[in-house]
This record gives structure tokens, sequence and C-alpha cells, in this order.
């Protein structure tokens, strides 16, 4: 782990890490594409998720003019909200937060969902006064695999990429945290197997939450409240 400079924080994406969402994004996403008259496997669409909106419709787009990728991106916010009442936390996800908090480590939610879907996710997520802050796509021109979104949260926390880690669920959460200059921990709730994310730069895999919950005292998570000098209830 890279040498601290300040209080630890851990960075954490919510969809598909603490939420389980990424499904219903691939079933919106899947929708829309076959309303704009394009037909992409489901597959496809999966591979691609926790990509930037933008970027995943060119990538899986590539030929469509700008109104239809708009008009994509829409219908896939439309029938992605429609999905609400199927979301759920990942299992332990609330516990995980507190436990963070409770070890000092500052926790911040690190996504670039637009407002509206934050809105839903974190109504999903359920309250939690242990969170310090949050971004959004609001605060980022293109988001991951580009690593603003993580120095954004980085700024919003306080901290230096070596007194933090980032928690995600893909290869591009991954991919965002390296370029970001952190160590990133990998969850397997979102669908990508523990080699594919052991070989984009996670330091650690676990299942979800509650199997890193299980694990907490030899996780990185335990290591840098050590090395940050973070004492329970926040003191250092």
């Amino acid at each position: 782990m890279p040498e601290t400079d300040s209080a630890g924080a851990v960075l954490f994406d919510i969809d598909g890490t603490l939420v389980d969402s990424n499904y219903l994004h691939v079933h919106a996403w899947t929708r829309a594409f076959r309303e704009v008259g394009a037909e992409v496997d489901a597959w496809r669409v999966h591979r691609s998720i926790g990509m930037d909106g933008s970027l995943l419709v060119s990538t899986l787009l590539p030929d469509a003019d700008d109104d239809t990728r708009d008009q994509a991106k829409d219908l896939h916010l439309r029938y992605y909200l429609d999905s609400g009442s199927l979301m759920r936390p990942v299992d332990g996800a609330r516990e995980l937060l507190e436990r963070v908090a409770a070890a000092g480590l500052t926790v911040v939610l690190a996504t670039s969902a637009p407002e509206d879907e934050l809105s839903v996710l974190r109504e999903v997520l359920g309250p939690s006064e242990v969170v310090s802050a949050q971004t959004s796509s609001e605060d980022v021109g293109t988001a991951k695999p580009r690593p603003d979104i993580v120095r954004t949260a980085l700024d919003r926390a306080g901290t230096g990429a070596g007194s933090a880690l980032f928690v995600g669920d893909t290869v591009w959460d991954a991919e965002a945290a390296r370029r970001a200059e952190l160590d990133f921990i990998g969850f397997r709730s979102g669908g990508i197997s523990r080699a594919e994310l052991h070989e984009a730069g996670a330091v650690a895999v676990y299942d979800d939450p509650a199997d890193l919950l299980t694990r907490f005292e030899g996780s990185p998570l335990a290591e840098l409240a050590g090395s940050t000098g973070s004492r329970p209830g926040g003191e250092a």
C-alpha cells in the first residue's frame, strides 16, 4: 500500500457495490437500445456497466448519430428509474459503512450517477450518518474509467491518494482508481470475476460487503486505519 499522508478515507462506488442494481442497468440499456432500433446483446451491455454513460453508448452504438445516442440515454434513465422497486442494498452494505466509520476512516460515496439516479440509490441504501460526502455526475465532465470522479471524492474527503482506498465492483472502477493512484478493493457483487478484478489491479477481492465485513480485521481497510493512526469514533 502507498505511503499515507493524512487521515484515512474509503471511497465507495454505489451501483453494484452497495446497491444491487447492475443487472437492472443491463435490462434498461438493452430495452433502450432496442427502442432506438439497435440490437445489443445483454452480455456486451453488462461488460460496459460502470463506464461513463456517454462512453458506454458510443462504445456499444459506434455508428449511431448524436440524436440516437441521446435518445438511448434518456430511455435508459427512464427504464432504470422505473425499476427502483426492485433495487436492494447488497448484503452487508450498510453494516460495512458503519464498520469503516467506526474504525476512524472517512466514508465517501464516489459515484458518477446522475442526481436523479443517486437520489434513488441513496433511498435504497437508507439513511446513514456515517457518510461524510458524496459525488455525482454533476461534478465531472466524463466519468469512469477517467479518474476525475475519484479525485473529486478525495478532495471532498480532505485526503490524498496515499491515505485512501477505493471500493468498487467493475474493471472500470479499478482503472479509475489506478489512474488516480490509489489502491482498489473489488467486489464480485457486480458480476465481474475475481480473476478479472485482480488482473485490473485490485489489491483484494471479496464477494460483497458482507464478505469483507466478516474478514475486516485482516483487510486493507484495517491496514489503512492502522497506518493512518485512525481510532474508533474517528479520532486520530
